[in-house]
């Protein structure tokens, strides 16, 4: 009995270690292109590759299904609360605009499939695939933020019908201080 609980607690502990870490970006400052204006920050990332991809999303490669992910972390290190409502993102590379998708509609950007017709493989018995893009971990790691207190940090990913390419930008606009309504100047973050 002593040799059973002893097993069972070596594969509790193993379990464990192999658990992943929940996905945890970094500051906006530790990016490559931050940009700065005030006492805003503004850092971007684009994900790509599987491996890139598998701390936000699980096993789901966005960019195979034609959705290129891209990360917008802001802090605020300014005295002003900062309205994020009307925050616009697009995508710019070499002349092509793309605009953002919401995280809740990038389930329907894939087409659903065609119903076989005939008898499958079991009669009776026709399985739908399940769309990648219906995955619990788009919509909830989207960009989501509504105010940004001073001193405080906000991240999300804003989604677009793109492939990344060399020199490609994440161009935001629409910020406003919460208390005076001035808009800030827009911003231009390389996600290289």
């Amino acid at each position: 009995m002593a040799a059973l609980g002893a097993i069972c607690l070596s594969i509790a502990v193993r379990g464990a270690d192999k658990k992943e870490e929940a996905f945890q970006p970094g500051p906006a400052s530790s990016y490559k292109g931050v940009q700065k204006q005030g006492g805003l920050s503004a850092g971007a990332r684009a994900y790509i590759a599987d491996s890139e991809c598998r701390a936000p999303f699980g096993k789901l490669n966005p960019n195979e299904e034609g959705v290129l992910p891209v990360l917008l972390a802001l802090e605020n290190t300014g005295k002003e609360t900062l309205n994020l409502t009307g925050l616009r993102a697009r995508y710019v590379d070499g002349g092509r605009k793309f605009d953002a998708v919401p995280g809740a509609e990038v389930k329907f950007l894939r087409a659903p499939s065609r119903p076989r017709v005939g008898p499958g493989p079991i009669p009776g018995i026709n399985r739908k695939k399940k769309n990648p893009l219906a995955a619990m971990e788009i919509e909830t790691r989207g960009f989501s933020a509504k105010m940004l207190p001073a001193g405080d940090r906000a991240h999300g990913f804003f989604y677009f019908q793109a492939e990344h390419l060399p020199g490609g930008i994440l161009y935001i606009s629409g910020i406003r201080g919460a208390a005076s309504g001035n808009e800030l100047f827009y911003m231009e973050i390389p996600i290289d």
